[in-house]
């Protein structure tokens, strides 16, 4: 999934590296003669960024033809692209568009290995990148997950930590690798942790008794599920918990979504066992040290949803571009 870049992100990227002027260009004075680029892979990779690229050598005047598109797998040596133009044009652009192509390209790569891994367990599984429910902007991929409320489906979703400034261009690698946009922001969607929890404050009831024992913030946020419901009917409700025993209380309670932060496999497993057998429309997460090696195990364990900002980190893949100079 391509996703909108205004001409304003794309004169920004490029004048993060070129402010002013090609000084090396002006000095060797190459800057109107005639060239051309071609861009590959040294290793077998998904590709991602490409059009990103394209748009910021067509934006400095350069000529692109592309052989391959973002989401398409390549092997080494695969020529992916090709740009014309003047010398001045095609080094403007040459560093950002391919530090671009190499972050995106690695974040695509890992996504589809994770997949994969995933697949290997769970044929069916889908890719889904993180963020719980959606709004206008992401009604499509909320509805996705909401049809996977009653199928056996996994979903793999990759979180919104991404390198702060980058997130367009991340969505854009994971996407293009068979994920989906999941959380956008904090906008879009409600997902509350215990740094939520622990700002809620318990109204005692003169009733109950001075000796009444002080609610959990788990139990405080259980209590007020139908009070949040009303105030966004259309909402998808979703809770992060750290132990069995909170996922119980709140999908109890009425919660839509329960992210299980750093569970293990196996207690994800139990947990998921129990939870179905009281909510079998509950939507599941995994989340917390998810990776490509441990991908298939929180698939078996059940989990309806794998989140992960593992495919974030990693080297960039490795793209050459050959020049030459046209006679």
């Amino acid at each position: 999934m391509e996703l909108y870049k205004s001409d304003a992100f794309l004169d920004e990227l490029l004048l993060e590296d070129c402010p002013y002027m090609d000084l090396t260009v002006e000095l060797l004075g190459i800057g109107d003669r005639p060239g051309e680029l071609v861009c590959s892979p040294r290793e077998n990779c998904v590709l991602a960024g490409v059009e990103t690229a394209a748009a910021l050598w067509e934006k400095c005047g350069a000529r692109v033809d592309r052989h391959a598109r973002s989401g398409d797998r390549l092997i080494a040596g695969q020529p992916f692209l090709s740009v014309r133009g003047r010398a001045a044009d095609l080094h403007r652009a040459l560093k950002i568009a391919q530090n671009i192509m190499e972050y995106m390209t690695g974040i695509a790569t890992r996504t589809a290995d994770m997949l994969e891994r995933a697949r290997a367990v769970r044929p069916d599984v889908q890719g889904a990148v993180a963020s719980i429910a959606g709004g206008l902007v992401v009604k499509l991929p909320l509805l996705l997950l909401l049809t996977s409320y009653a199928t056996p489906d996994v979903q793999v979703a990759v979180t919104r930590k991404n390198f702060p400034g980058a997130k367009r261009l991340c969505l854009e690698a994971a996407t293009c690798a068979g994920a989906r946009v999941h959380r956008l922001g904090l906008s879009d969607s409600v997902l509350i942790f215990d740094q939520h929890r622990v700002f809620l404050r318990h109204e005692p009831r003169s009733e109950a008794g001075e000796n009444a024992p002080t609610p959990s913030p788990v139990e405080l946020l259980a209590a007020r599920v139908p009070a949040l419901r009303r105030a966004l009917p259309e909402k998808i409700l979703a809770a992060e918990v750290d132990t069995p025993e909170e996922a119980f209380i709140l999908a109890k309670a009425g919660m839509d979504s329960i992210q299980c932060e750093k569970f293990s496999s196996t207690e994800l497993a139990a947990t998921v066992k129990q939870i179905r057998l009281m909510r079998p429309d509950i939507l599941i997460l995994a989340a917390g040290g998810i990776r490509s090696d441990n991908a298939a195990d929180y698939a078996a364990a059940g989990a309806d949803v794998l989140v992960t900002s593992w495919v974030y980190t990693g080297k960039p893949a490795d793209i050459h571009i050959e020049a030459r100079a046209a006679d």
